[in-house]
């Protein structure tokens, strides 16, 4: 086990090896050594080995249920290992509890982060001890606290005051006060998991100069992301591991974003967007004329067809995701109107909504999207409900929801568990998204909303989800993909609408695609000629 210091001489003993952990020193800073572990009698982690360079980022990337998280929590002393061996700086790592884990310089970067919002900057910095006036007096010294927390804030350059409240504060904010927390402690080991699923563009640019600069720095870092460009961006090496085996390992020159999805899949994916089978028509299912609310969106119009896959994109604030949440129903319009199939249609009533062929795949899927408890047949059936009941009788069709929820998850490819049986807590990411879209095509409706539909889902989940909007299309539906991952629209769409500010600024269509031109339109600037 790593000799744990005492807590006075905790930050001592890190900082010492951060300064000693030099980018071209040869002994690994962390090593992985058979490491395996099983649960209920099945495999999560089988004889993993590889080791992460001083100095080096290396990049951990697997579809969801590869062991990633596993892995991850066997070195944050969350689960133990049943076997296998994890050496930190040579020492044997076994840490009991996540605080062992800390003490010894390993620090976590959540996609979920791990803040008390309802603490100001400083008390998330110092949670694990407030510092004292003196050894006597019981009384903590906000003081020090504040210089202390001001030297780690500009240490990330983020320009808050230590006394802000974490809850005021933007994502990527929130971000950069997780980095200046690690720093803060010393930590001689830094793990990013997914940290830019809920940044803008710039925000992500500011996290990744950081990520740069504590690796000229000489820190070293795991980073866990299904954005495969950011990863070759960023590391140094990869590993690779599929159902809890490490399948591939080198240096990032080794792994083009083709090699690194075929060793993630076990196949090669020819095109990660399958190609669309048909093209839309003509025929109006949603117009939007005008639609306004004060301080949300302002002068919205737009028109989606029959069988059409139309983007919507903008950066965080832009409005998006507040549109989406009006043509639902969940939250009030002042002025304008939405007609649906040629009918004027009054939102404000998720129920009517539904009742019209209207539905709705939240972006926040865990506590919007699904009941995470009951069984996967009763969150397919959430919505298509009432056509599985009996009207005079009152009961629920047990026997042909379950039927309608096989064909479903059948058709959908949703793996994990049995479906009357499994809590759908039990799925993966992308398991869960497919739940998510299955229990609204049990209801057909005719115009689909999808919020982000691909976030915090592996590169296999992607495709498959992917097909099932090109299938939605050729069936005729019509689709509104949000989503912040412009690459994704560009596969996907038939269209691209882009806000900003509440407004619409641009369309483009297919032949007009432009990554450069969207963005500037993103950030309303004025594209530079080439």
């Amino acid at each position: 086990m790593t000799t744990m210091p005492a807590p006075g001489d905790r930050q001592g003993l890190v900082a010492d090896s951060v300064g000693d952990a030099l980018p071209d020193d040869p002994a690994p800073i962390l090593a992985f050594e058979g490491t395996s572990k099983a649960f209920f009698g099945i495999d999560a982690l089988r004889d993993v080995t590889f080791s992460v360079a001083r100095g080096h980022i290396l990049g951990l990337i697997g579809e969801n249920g590869a062991g990633k998280s596993t892995l991850m929590n066997i070195l944050g002393g969350v689960v133990q290992a049943d076997s296998g061996r994890v050496l930190l700086d040579g020492l044997e790592h076994q840490p009991r509890d996540p605080g062992e884990a800390t003490a010894v310089g390993i620090a976590f970067i959540h996609q979920e982060l791990n803040l008390f919002t309802n603490l100001t900057v400083a008390e998330n910095l110092f949670i694990g001890g407030f510092p004292r006036i003196g050894r006597r007096i019981p009384l903590i010294d906000r003081r020090g606290m504040s210089r202390s927390a001001r030297a780690a804030l500009k240490s990330v350059n983020l320009d808050v005051s230590p006394d802000t409240l974490v809850e005021s504060l933007t994502p990527g904010e929130r971000q950069l006060v997780e980095i200046a927390k690690a720093l803060h402690l010393n930590s001689r080991l830094i793990i990013f998991d997914e940290p830019t699923t809920s940044l803008t563009v710039r925000e992500a640019e500011r996290l990744f100069d950081i990520i740069e600069r504590l690796r000229s720095e000489g820190r070293s870092m795991v980073y866990i992301s299904h954005i495969l460009a950011d990863v070759r961006r960023l590391c140094d090496e990869l590993v690779v591991l599929r159902d809890g085996k490490v399948v591939a390992t080198g240096p990032k020159e080794e792994f083009p974003v083709r090699t690194m999805i075929a060793a993630m899949v076990g196949r090669d994916i020819e095109l990660l967007h399958p190609p669309r089978t048909s093209l839309p028509t003509t025929e109006p299912a949603l117009e939007v004329r005008d639609l306004s609310q004060p301080g949300v969106v302002k002068g919205i119009s737009f028109v989606l067809h029959r069988g059409e896959v139309l983007g919507l994109f903008g950066l965080m604030g832009s409005g998006r995701s507040e549109l989406a949440r009006i043509l639902f129903g969940l939250d009030p319009y002042d002025t304008g109107e939405i007609v649906l199939d040629g009918e004027r249609y009054e939102s404000g009533d998720p129920r009517r909504s539904i009742e019209r062929g209207l539905s709705f795949v939240t972006e926040n899927r865990r506590e919007e999207g699904l009941l995470l408890d009951v069984t996967i047949t009763e969150n397919l059936g959430l919505v298509a409900l009432p056509r599985f009941g009996h009207t005079l009788l009152r009961f629920v069709d047990q026997d042909r929801l379950r039927q309608g929820a096989a064909e479903i998850a059948q058709s959908l490819r949703i793996r994990g568990g049995s479906l009357g049986k499994a809590p759908v807590k039990s799925l993966s990411g992308g398991n869960q998204q497919k739940v998510v879209v299955g229990k609204w095509l049990m209801a057909k409706p005719k115009v689909f909303i999808l919020d982000e539909p691909t976030r915090g889902v592996d590169v296999g989940a992607k495709v498959e989800i992917y097909s099932i909007i090109n299938d939605l299309a050729a069936q005729g539906a019509a689709t509104l993909v949000i989503s912040s991952e412009l690459e994704e629209l560009l596969g996907t769409c038939d269209r691209i609408i882009v806000m900003a500010q509440g407004q619409i600024q641009r369309e483009f269509t297919r032949g007009e695609f432009q990554e450069d031109a969207i963005l500037h339109a993103a950030f309303r600037e004025e594209a530079v000629p080439t």
